[in-house]
């Protein structure tokens, strides 16, 4: 494998850098335009920075569209048969009575799924066919109370998931309805008002009263983070709300003096975003999080570029750079990427979108691995991932726009051979017999949080061999005070130890310390006692793992102040487990096999068998994964476990 070093690793690969909670007050935005009046005389006014054809101009769209402009008519054609679906009062109100949120979602994402397939496939064929279907979709939308999801309408002054008429909360979804319907307004408010022009005025009337005032007159949405305090938390929720405000405001509102004003105070937000991420760029909610994250703040970059005729962008920023190749750098092969927190241990992200970034911040390392997502893809997959966008126009827009540009990379990505995030306390290594390797540091209150400070995976030929599990179908429980019931967030269910009995806990003091990782000796360790609450009596608890080209080896160097219980060693698996002979530990998985080895003297062992019901986690893992746990037979003050992952 070539290797391709972090450029942060250089400097900090062996200092020992103790996890703070991120927020640096760089506010880059802000530094490079300081106030709306700065902004004004930027804007390319009147909609005139949008890059795609006018609804008018066939062959533009005939040239945009290329081979798969069939295909979205033909899709458009189904949905001329959509029955709209209507959100039940009840189908809100059980998000409270059960926890389930997919009774109201799933008609609500109908809905959407067939305004989006109409749109386009309109601007496909350029017929009218479309558009009146088109306008019971809008009018549909506009009958609403609420465009947010009922698990999000918490933030309502009431409280509850029954929507509100007086008020409108800026939510995922309401945000992504608002550019959707943003867009549809942009390309058919015309057309709409030689039909009848109540259309268009009804729909920009709820698009200001829904996204354009509440953005500009709201403090109060976590998410903008307009009263920050350090300590807070500033996730994937700010770039992609904000991105989706943006988006409104570009197409909606002509006024130079409001467009700046409110431009501005979306890179007032923006900046709390990147003040929070770490400099080295790491995605603490995991890769599944990273197109919603740093994927989302690119799309809010580039609709500034766009909107400002290139004269406002941080691509040129490396903390940008670094939020990029991220998603590069977490692959690890077949489709199996490094998973923590709640994302999924499958899928490597979209390969359109990775392009354009990567070719936003001159990342050779991104092109590269965007050519090989996109070469691993047939025509009828690609075919298939066209014609399944969501509700988000623009990054489908824009991949149409670099779709010949993606299809030309030839350069061949190569899997770096370690990446180190010292700020974040991510650390990926692979050696040169195949084995792929994963662990964190950090703190038990990141985005996303699962208490796994200190654990790891391990990969044999790109298969997972000990696993991190992810999580479930999120339900009113996922977000929650009871969020730690659920096994999949739990310290006791990743690949760490129950001290005296008691695994990681909850919390921001809860962390891995003396962090420190050395790549040429592929070596990683924490103090893992700061981890754990008072209740384990742990005075020490340093945790070494070493890549060799055929093996892990993982140290635990341990001392207690009291004696309770004994510690329990935690390995998470999936495939075939055989623990028949003492001291080792077989594991299965397709055409990978190791052993995991210990001391026969020191351990016993129990093997769980944990059913997988979830469908988010049966389509990853299969029907069931495992918990192979080491007991310490005789509870020690203190003492040295040692055990060896080997290849067979």
């Amino acid at each position: 494998m070539k290797t391709q070093s972090f450029i942060l690793s250089l400097l900090l690969c062996l200092l020992n850098i103790p996890q703070i909670q991120a927020y640096t007050e760089r506010n880059l935005l802000q530094k490079s335009i300081a106030s709306p009046d700065e902004l004004k005389p930027l804007l390319i006014l009147n909609q005139r920075w949008v890059p795609y054809p006018e609804y008018s101009d066939r062959e533009g769209w005939k040239q945009l569209l290329k081979e798969h402009r069939e295909a979205l008519i033909t899709q458009g054609e189904k949905a001329l048969k959509h029955e709209w679906k209507v959100v039940k009062a009840t189908d809100y109100l059980e998000f409270e009575r059960s926890g389930n949120r997919a009774i109201m979602e799933t008609p609500l994402g109908e809905n959407n799924r067939a305004l989006v397939q109409l749109f386009i496939a309109e601007l496909a064929e350029g017929k009218g066919r479309f558009v009146d279907q088109l306008i019971n979709g809008v009018f549909q939308a506009c009958e609403m109370t609420s465009w947010s999801l009922s698990a999000h309408l918490n933030a309502q002054r009431s409280r509850r998931s029954l929507p509100d008429y007086k008020e409108n909360i800026i939510d995922l979804t309401s945000g992504d309805m608002g550019s959707l319907l943003s867009w549809v307004y942009y390309y058919f408010h015309t057309t709409f008002d030689k039909i009848n022009p109540a259309i268009s005025e009804r729909l920009a009337f709820e698009l200001r009263k829904r996204i354009l005032d509440p953005y500009m007159n709201e403090d109060r949405f976590w998410w903008m983070a307009v009263n920050y305090k350090p300590g807070k938390l500033v996730n994937n929720w700010n770039p992609w709300c904000n991105s989706n405000a943006l988006q409104c405001f570009l197409l909606l509102e002509n006024d130079p003096d409001k467009l700046a004003a409110a431009i501005h105070r979306s890179m007032v937000s923006v900046d709390k975003f990147l003040n929070y991420t770490h400099s080295d760029g790491a995605c603490e909610e995991g890769p599944s999080y990273w197109g919603h994250a740093a994927g989302k703040l690119y799309d809010y970059l580039q609709l500034l570029s766009l909107g400002t005729g290139g004269k406002v962008s941080l691509f040129d920023q490396q903390i940008v750079r670094n939020m990029g190749e991220y998603i590069a750098r977490s692959y690890v092969g077949n489709g199996w990427v490094v998973n923590f927190a709640d994302a999924s241990a499958k899928g490597g992200g979209e390969a359109p979108l990775i392009y354009r970034f990567g070719k936003a911040v001159n990342s050779d390392l991104m092109k590269s691995y965007a050519g090989y997502l996109n070469g691993k893809l047939s025509t009828e997959e690609r075919n298939k991932e066209v014609l399944s966008w969501g509700r988000d126009i623009f990054r489908g827009l824009e991949s149409f726009r670099f779709e010949e540009e993606l299809n030309s990379v030839q350069t061949p990505f190569e899997v770096p051979s370690y990446s180190w995030y010292p700020e974040t306390e991510f650390c990926y290594m692979a050696s040169k017999g195949g084995l792929y390797f994963a662990a964190k540091g950090g703190y038990n209150n990141e985005s996303h949080n699962h208490n796994d400070a200190g654990s790891f995976s391990l990969w044999l030929h790109t298969q997972p061999v000990i696993i991190d599990a992810g999580v479930g179908t999120y339900t009113r429980q996922t977000f929650s005070s009871e969020r730690y019931s659920i096994w999949t967030m739990q310290g006791n269910y990743h690949n760490l130890p129950m001290i005296n009995g008691v695994p990681q806990q909850f919390g921001s003091r809860f962390k891995a310390t003396e962090v420190q990782f050395n790549p040429k000796k592929q070596t990683f360790s924490a103090q893992l006692a700061t981890a754990y609450p008072e209740q384990a009596y742990v005075a020490d608890w340093v945790r070494t793992y070493k890549l060799t080209k055929e093996a892990l080896h993982i140290t635990d160097n341990y001392r207690l102040t009291e004696v309770n219980d004994k510690n329990r060693i935690n390995f998470m698996s999936w495939g075939e487990i055989d623990n028949s002979t003492p001291g080792k530990v077989k594991i299965k998985t397709g055409d990978a096999q190791v052993v995991l080895e210990y001391n026969k003297q020191t351990f016993d062992t129990e093997i769980e068998t944990i059913p997988l019901s979830d469908p988010r986690l049966s389509t990853v893992w299969g029907a069931k994964i495992y918990r192979i746990s080491l007991v310490a037979k005789q509870p020690t003050q203190s003492g040295t476990y040692t055990y060896i992952i080997k290849k067979l």
